[in-house]
């Protein structure tokens, strides 16, 4: 980063997240003092104010703006991200006595506490950037069926069917390995998932018929690695199939059956939607997941189509049986 504090924190924090993370906070930090061009003991709040203002300016031009949300700048969510990493070098720094305080506001009216420890810092006021909680986007059946048809190879459905029937995020399915797949349980694990935490996935048998054809017909035989899936064609052919890769499969997919949105977050989110909706457990679904806890996967007790409404079909009864016992 050219900073010897901020790389000194880097290597730090290198021991404590994932790669992909330390790759994000390298880069927000970059972005924060490219904006703030003053070293970390020269920052102040009135710089950080200033950084969340240029982050929340148009990108290109005020007429454009995101159909989503309909704002110009940056979404809520990446500046959130960024001001929580500028905070955590701070709070870095504030530690090695590097820095009197963390000029990041934990709020707006918040109190800070003193660099003797003491003070008020409990106080809560209004969040410095408030990001709206929206319920993720899940494919209908007719979508996955489609985007599904539009696979061009055994490869490229067998990865599908593990993110879609086995709820896998796209950087898990990637890193599956031979030695991962367990036919006679029809389970998959998961040595390599969010936060390091490893877990045992049942799959449907889709996934082990579609896999079984992939490797019988289509694998190349010069491969040497034991990634499960790899790369078909051209010079990279027998390598490990990387992220972009998978992107560029699933844009294809994607236009040929002539959906406007089909990520791999979204498979993932249909997988846990659909078991929920089918009655499975919250706490099954949790662990199917690999979520920390259990907050993050009550978002699909809302994306189920049916369980609201039962809910309320079942109060309304009950209600409707108070009136007419009522004289």
């Amino acid at each position: 980063m050219g900073d010897p504090l901020v790389d000194e924190y880097l290597r730090f924090t290198a021991a404590r997240v994932r790669a992909n993370t330390l790759t994000a906070q390298a880069f927000d930090l970059k972005v924060f003092f490219t904006v703030v061009p003053k070293t970390p003991q020269q920052v102040t709040v009135t710089d950080v104010l200033f950084f969340i203002e240029a982050q929340r300016a148009p990108r290109r031009g005020g007429n454009v703006i995101r159909l989503a949300d309909g704002e110009a700048g940056l979404a809520a969510s990446t500046i959130k991200r960024r001001l929580a990493t500028v905070s955590s070098l701070f709070d870095y720094l504030f530690l090695r006595g590097i820095c009197d305080r963390n000029p990041v506001p934990r709020s707006l009216g918040a109190r800070h506490a003193r660099p003797d420890g003491r003070g008020h810092g409990g106080r809560r006021g209004a969040p410095l950037v408030r990001a709206p909680r929206k319920l993720p986007r899940v494919l209908a059946p007719a979508e996955v069926s489609a985007l599904t048809g539009a696979l061009r190879t055994e490869r490229d459905r067998a990865m599908v069917a593990l993110m879609v029937h086995g709820g896998l995020r796209r950087c898990e399915v990637l890193g599956l390995r031979f030695e991962h797949v367990q036919v006679g349980d029809r389970r998959v694990f998961v040595a390599d998932g969010k936060g390091g935490h490893q877990r045992l996935v049942p799959v449907a048998d889709v996934f082990f018929t579609t896999l079984a054809a992939y490797l019988s017909s289509e694998r190349p035989t010069e491969a040497i690695h034991d990634h499960v899936f790899v790369v078909l064609k051209g010079p990279n052919r027998g390598r490990p199939l990387t992220a972009a890769g998978l992107d560029e499969v699933m844009a294809g997919a994607r236009g040929r059956a002539g959906l406007t949105h089909a990520s791999c977050h979204e498979l993932r989110h249909t997988c846990f939607t659909r078991l929920r909706e089918a009655g499975m457990a919250l706490e099954a679904i949790q662990a199917q997941a690999g979520h920390a806890s259990i907050e993050t996967t009550r978002v699909y007790l809302h994306l189920s189509n049916d369980w609201l409404a039962g809910e309320y079909q079942r109060a309304m009864a009950i209600l409707d049986g108070l009136h007419e016992e009522e004289p």
